[in-house]
């Protein structure tokens, strides 16, 4: 009888045995692979990448046409961002030579029949696709244009068809990396395109279109017009279009919403986006890790920040897991965590040492990331320098040591400029982000103790965003309240603080009620303010009020943060037809 021991031991697959056979002698045998199955294929290339042959693996996937066949096979897609990306990492510019390959097979090609051109346009989708969704924008734009040479070749309706969905992928490209003039560009063409094929009596399905547009217009800071078409390309949602293409309609719908502060459609449109990206593409996948990080955006603008930061960690983790390190999603996901994080302890009032590390390390990944793969006067560069820069002011205020605290503050306020200059460069004065650098700039000042320059900052802050917001907008209120501070602290403006105490205080209850997190900066302002002019019994008035919200705020703090434990109730088309 055999020993239990002797069970401990199982065979591989015959498959399996075969597959590891041919990559131990992959040099003699690797011609004779191009005529096998394409998942077969797939399965050997794979081999390569975890047994760490990347030389013999670069040299296949630098070959347009072996990576034309493994893009067919969908099922282990993320298996294939693995591999691209360790190619990348070791120093192949895989994403560079394909997109060179395919520019110049398609000049090869122009004078070729119909189905030639449309057999390369579909590689052309499914390439540029690919780089796009792996985050290397440029060489994916690069393979658009070069799909947008051969549709603009032909002028039957069919190629105006192909020209469209063409456009349509180019402006996510353009918008995913900033290139917003382009986009505009894009975004005007597509429309043509669309009017063309109009008069021909032909009706495409507008969703992607209008939400790409809604994203463009997010950026920009025209949010009305964002708004305005996300509910366009909500009502155009059609059984047709992709499972990624819904969620993308959902997810950015959401953020259009929360921006206009309409935050119930916000919540029902991104737990459905969550939900919807859970159930198609599992919860590892990319997409739905898209989804999380708009969820995580969504619970930080509605004060839920511990939430946040449980739905940023996981959405970090998914893009780590199928991208490794060195990716842009993946700095993306650090840069968000890091804000996420930091706000958290900023609204705590208790930024704790201990926490220092764990934001600055996730700020300074993002951008290291970033520099290795942007050029240095990258618009995504911006976002991350300020987020380092608001940590490093944490951290030199509350370092007790004048030297280091003048040269974080130093170093942060050199973060802030650029991040400002880049923000300009790309947006000019009259935009929301352009008008979050001065009162990032004006905080920093005012810990500087450089207090006509901090107001100066604010009252920028503040001009821009009433122009683009409104005056009753949470944005505005955050630069109304630290104007009141810089007055009360450190001016003794009291009368004007006052005033601008008790707005920042109306705005905020207006939006998320009593137990706001940010009520406790203005509360705890107006308390000193009082004590100091003399208005005791206001002062005893702010002081009952703290304390109820503090009250209020341990409650909130008891609960457990559950931000993924929901059901969906309704379907899309339900929720369209209650909210929209």
């Amino acid at each position: 009888m055999a020993s239990a021991c002797a069970l401990h031991w199982v065979p591989d697959s015959l498959y399996n045995t075969a597959v590891s056979a041919i990559v131990a002698s992959y040099p003699r045998g690797r011609r004779d692979l191009k005529v096998l199955p394409e998942n077969v294929q797939f399965d050997i290339y794979y081999k390569l990448y975890s047994k760490g042959r990347l030389c013999q693996l670069g040299m296949e996937f630098s070959d347009l046409d072996t990576f034309a066949k493994v893009l067919k096979v969908n099922d282990k897609r993320h298996l294939l961002h693995h591999c691209f990306q360790a190619l990348m990492d070791h120093g192949l510019r895989a994403s560079g030579i394909l997109a060179d390959s395919f520019v110049v097979r398609v000049s090869e090609i122009m004078k070729k029949d119909q189905y030639t051109k449309i057999r390369y346009l579909q590689l052309g989708f499914n390439l540029g696709g690919f780089l796009s969704d792996a985050g290397w924008f440029q060489d994916s734009e690069r393979v658009y244009k070069a799909c947008a040479e051969v549709c603009q070749a032909e002028t039957d309706t069919g190629s105006l068809c192909r020209a469209l969905e063409c456009s349509v992928r180019l402006l996510h490209v353009q918008n995913a990396n900033c290139k917003y003039r382009e986009a505009d560009q894009t975004c005007r063409e597509a429309f043509r395109l669309m009017e063309i094929l109009a008069q021909h009596g032909i009706t495409v399905s507008k969703s992607a279109l209008y939400t790409e547009c809604c994203a463009l217009l997010f950026a920009e800071s025209q949010y009305d017009e964002a708004y305005k078409y996300c509910t366009l390309a909500l009502h155009e949602l059609a059984p047709s279009l992709s499972h990624k293409a819904v969620v993308d309609v959902l997810r950015q719908c959401s953020k259009a919403c929360v921006v206009k502060r309409e935050f119930e459609k916000a919540e029902v449109l991104i737990k459905q986006a969550v939900a919807y990206a859970r159930e198609h593409f599992g919860s590892h996948h990319p997409k739905y890790s898209d989804a999380l990080l708009d969820y995580g955006f969504y619970l930080l603008n509605v004060d839920s920040i511990p939430g946040s930061v449980c739905v940023y960690q996981i959405a970090l983790d998914i893009r780590q897991a199928v991208f490794g390190g060195n990716n842009l999603y993946v700095a993306i996901a650090h840069e968000d965590l890091a804000y996420a994080s930091y706000v958290e302890q900023y609204s705590s009032g208790r930024f704790q040492k201990a926490n220092f590390p764990f934001c600055r390390d996730h700020a300074e990944k993002a951008i290291e990331i970033l520099c290795n793969i942007l050029p240095v006067d990258h618009l995504l560069l911006s976002s991350s320098k300020r987020v380092k820069a608001l940590i490093l002011e944490e951290i030199a205020i509350d370092s007790h040591n004048k030297k280091m605290e003048d040269q974080l503050l130093h170093e942060a306020q050199d973060l802030h400029l650029q991040s400002l200059e880049l923000a300009k460069k790309a947006f000019g004065e009259n935009n929301v982000q352009t008008a979050k650098h001065y009162g990032n700039l004006g905080r920093l000042y005012q810990s500087m103790h450089r207090y006509k320059e901090a107001e100066e900052m604010h009252l920028k802050a503040i001009e821009i965003k009433e122009r683009l917001l409104g005056p009753e907008d949470y944005e505005v209120a955050l630069s109304v309240g630290h104007l009141a501070s810089l007055y009360n602290y450190d001016m003794e403006k009291f009368d004007e603080a006052e005033k601008l105490y008790l707005r920042s205080i109306a705005i905020g209850q207006k939006l998320f009620g009593e137990g706001y997190s940010g009520l406790e900066y203005d509360y705890r302002g107006l308390l000193r303010l009082y004590h100091n002019v003399g208005k005791q019994q206001l002062a005893l008035h702010y002081s009952n009020i703290l304390q109820r919200w503090n009250h209020i705020r341990d409650s909130h703090n008891m609960e457990e943060v559950k931000p993924l434990d929901y059901t969906v109730t309704q379907s899309i088309h339900q929720i369209i037809d209650a909210y929209f």
